[in-house]
């Protein structure tokens, strides 16, 4: 295996299934503590931050010091990570209306983005969060 991803652990229920994912892919993947420092190598590819049974609208909320990875590698967020990258760039986010927990549908229309290829555009995941992203930050899209 000549590449490597990292996952950032908040927590997730899901960390374990979503490393097996990736090695499924003949790609090696390490699960570290989100307060780890990160091992910036050649072959790492892409860092995930995962999941949290946390908010990052608490007082206490994980975080980690996304200028320092920010454009080294991409990264990507997984439900509270994603709320992280958000409201580190100066985005919005909100506590959602009503507790989500389940299968829901997940819809997207990007037509040429490596990350979604072989995935139908509209798939069933599974929810289990009370935030929501209500605004973007700037530079960002949907």
């Amino acid at each position: 295996m000549n590449e490597k991803v990292i996952i950032l652990d908040f927590g997730s229920q899901y960390t374990q299934l979503i490393a097996r994912r990736i090695r499924e892919h003949a790609v090696y993947c390490e699960i570290i503590p989100y307060q780890d420092t990160i091992p910036i190598s050649e072959d790492l590819k892409g860092i995930i931050l995962s999941g949290s049974p946390f908010s990052v609208r608490d007082a206490n909320a994980l975080h980690i010091a996304l200028e320092e990875i920010v454009g080294v590698v991409p990264i990507l967020g997984i439900c509270y990570g994603a709320q992280l990258i958000v409201n580190n760039f100066g985005g919005v986010v909100s506590k959602s209306e009503k507790r989500e927990y389940g299968k829901a549908m997940i819809n997207w229309n990007l037509t040429s983005d490596p990350l979604t290829t072989g995935i139908s555009p509209s798939s069933q995941v599974w929810m289990s969060h009370a935030d929501t992203i209500s605004v973007l930050p700037d530079g960002f899209e949907v």
